[in-house]
């Protein structure tokens, strides 16, 4: 079966730093592009981050930019956003997601969005940053 876990979630105040982690097994994860995505109760989910383990391809949203890292550790079957000054609106609910071969975004709108639906989700994890 495959499991996606994300993990690394908590309180931060703002400025602070977080680390998120996405477990993953029952995929060859060198096949598969890691996508995070954030939703806060109530709004859209908003793609924020991707990398395809295939050619590399990494993507990040504008709100995110410069500020977030994606990483994946192929050899543990695991991604990594490493979140630096975090802000209060980053507060969200963190999904990492898997899709076959690249990430499937597409830039409109000053949004990124899946041109097909991610199959294989993690749970989320809570970040939760204070002003």
């Amino acid at each position: 079966d495959v499991q996606l876990q994300a993990s690394g979630g908590g309180l931060v105040q703002a400025g602070g730093s977080l680390r998120l982690s996405c477990t993953t097994s029952g995929f060859t994860f060198g096949d598969y592009a890691i996508a995070w995505y954030r939703q806060v109760p109530g709004k859209e989910r908003e793609a924020i981050s991707c990398r395809s383990n295939d050619d590399g391809n990494t993507i990040y949203a504008d709100s995110v930019k410069g500020r977030f890292t994606i990483s994946n550790d192929n050899a543990k079957n695991t991604a990594h956003l490493q979140m630096n000054s975090l802000k209060p609106e980053d507060t969200a609910v963190y999904y990492c997601a898997a899709r076959p071969h690249g990430c499937g975004w597409v830039y409109y709108g000053g949004k990124f969005y899946s041109v097909d639906s991610y199959k294989f989700w993690g749970q989320g994890t809570l970040v939760t940053v204070s002003s």
